[in-house]
């Protein structure tokens, strides 16, 4: 499986929206599954804010 698609899963199944940017964050931090280059792409590149949708979320960070 595409690793960005194992990351994306995790925003859309396992995030309760809405949801701040630190949350994500941190959510991320405990995704073991997905590689850590992504993990560290995905902390530097999500803006302050807070989210309503996954899918708001991969557009912060240019994975939509």
């Amino acid at each position: 499986m595409d690793d960005k698609k194992v990351a994306i899963d995790h925003l859309k199944a396992h995030i309760t929206y809405p949801a701040s940017a630190d949350a994500l964050k941190k959510a991320c931090n405990d995704m073991e599954d997905v590689p850590e280059n992504l993990r560290k792409e995905f902390m530097q590149k999500l803006p302050a804010g807070t989210y309503g949708s996954a899918q708001q979320v991969m557009q912060a960070i240019g994975w939509a």
